[in-house]
């Protein structure tokens, strides 16, 4: 050992305590607004079927059609992979795991649609539709048929169908009372907002809800779409889908940006409204800063392109949308919506592409990082968040198993978790 060296200050210790209460209140505010991913599961996309649509049955149709889809025009790993341009070494798992995944759960998100899918119709016969939907999704959770997120899309605040959103959301949310409680799985998507005054109002609306029926405030949480121009820039030149999630109130778990109808805001002609515009990446790009260490999560738009018609016409449209997944993948947008059962396929085969070919790079640096065993990248703390992050989501999804990120990694799933939440406190590392 060296000289020991003599350690010395200047400042008072009053001075770092006026500074601590100088802060206390930032320390509250940043806590409050930025508390971090919920690390739950964020499915890797939604579907949206039109609530007269919707059937006991159609989560398994969609599964059914799509692997009818595979069967006739990509029968095989080697033929599904050359189509997509899978590497040879992963078409065959990705092709088995996708065809697992719409055997067993092919739908991870699934809107009941009350507003562009549905259009307007009678009160009544909207009614009865909407106390249907209710019956039908507690149905779905009490035989375990249901997908893990559920719920629907009612019509927007704004003027002319505000009053029709409202009693629609009221009758979905009074029917699932009715019917046992409100599912872990329950989402509701509020359209077409504008100003943060509407969330406001839909919060509003949510809390005398809750005080009805005697829930824990803050219980509905719902998802806010992003279909305006408006939405991203306010008039005064401020991110207005900042100002969103915070008139939210901790309720806002995500933001849906919607292709087509914000495509149509900003001035782009039809044949050019597509998820991958410029404009579109503008706006999702201020999403993605606005929503950035809220717990909100961001989620990408569509394409209207069905894969539909003869092979040649359905391969064309799974390239484009496998492309646009990838794409949307690689700019962290985890999700997406999907309009046909014709894009499953492609959704999972991108999404398990993705994972699977970064799933030993990713264990790797993790392990090292762990092991502080250094290797040709030093990774930060905030670098081992995204790594676990990465793997999480690989697991969740069917692209990863635990126990082969348990072997490379040499963590467990709580170890991952720890790592992935930032407001956890000093790590504990077990073995698996």
């Amino acid at each position: 050992m060296g000289q020991q060296e003599k350690v010395a200050t200047s400042l008072a210790g009053t001075v770092s305590e006026e500074i601590s209460a100088s802060l206390t209140a930032v320390d509250a505010e940043l806590a409050r607004r930025y508390p971090g991913d919920p690390g739950t599961r964020q499915p890797v996309h939604t579907v949206y079927v039109p609530g007269d649509v919707f059937e006991p049955g159609t989560l398994r149709s969609w599964g059914d059609q799509a692997l009818a889809a595979l069967d006739e025009h990509a029968p095989d790993a080697a033929s599904f992979g050359a189509v997509l341009g899978i590497p040879e070494e992963l078409a065959g798992p990705v092709h088995d795991r996708v065809r697992a995944k719409l055997e067993r759960e092919p739908v991870e998100d699934l809107r009941i649609d009350f507003e562009d899918g549905y259009g307007p119709r009678p009160e009544a016969e909207e009614d009865e539709a909407a106390a249907r939907a209710a019956r039908l999704v507690s149905e779905a959770y009490a035989n375990a048929t249901a997908a893990p997120y559920m719920g629907i899309r009612m019509k927007c605040m704004e003027g002319g169908v505000r009053d029709r959103g409202i009693r629609t959301t009221d009758v979905f949310l009074t029917g699932l009372m009715a019917a046992g409680g409100l599912p872990e799985g329950l989402v509701l998507t509020l359209p077409k907002v504008t100003y943060p005054e509407q969330v406001a109002a839909f919060v509003q609306l949510l809390e005398a809800f809750e005080k009805a029926h005697g829930l824990d405030a803050g219980r509905i949480g719902f998802e806010i779409q992003i279909e305006t121009s408006q939405s991203i820039l306010a008039a005064d030149g401020t991110a207005a889908v900042a100002r969103m999630i915070d008139a939210a109130q901790g309720r806002a778990t995500g933001l849906h940006y919607g292709t087509f109808d914000y495509s149509a805001c900003v001035g782009v002609s039809a044949a050019y409204q597509a998820s991958d515009h410029p404009a579109a990446d503008h706006a999702k790009a201020v999403m993605q800063v606005a929503a950035a260490g809220t717990g909100v999560r961001v989620s990408d738009g569509s394409t209207n392109v069905l894969p539909v018609g003869p092979t040649a016409q359905v391969h064309e449209a799974w390239r484009l949308h496998y492309g646009l997944t990838r794409r949307a993948l690689a700019r962290a947008y985890y999700q997406g919506w999907d309009m046909h059962p014709g894009h499953l396929p492609t959704r999972y085969a991108a999404v398990y592409t993705f994972y699977r070919e970064g799933l030993e790079p990713a264990a790797a640096r993790l392990a090292a990082y762990v092991a502080k065993a250094g290797g040709d990248v030093m990774d930060e703390p905030a670098t081992a968040k995204a790594l676990s992050g990465y793997l999480l989501r690989g697991i969740d999804c069917g692209a990863l198993d635990t126990a082969e990120v348990a072997r490379l990694t040499g963590l467990t799933r709580a170890d991952l978790d720890a790592f992935a939440s930032p407001r956890r406190g000093d790590l504990t590392v077990t073995a698996p």
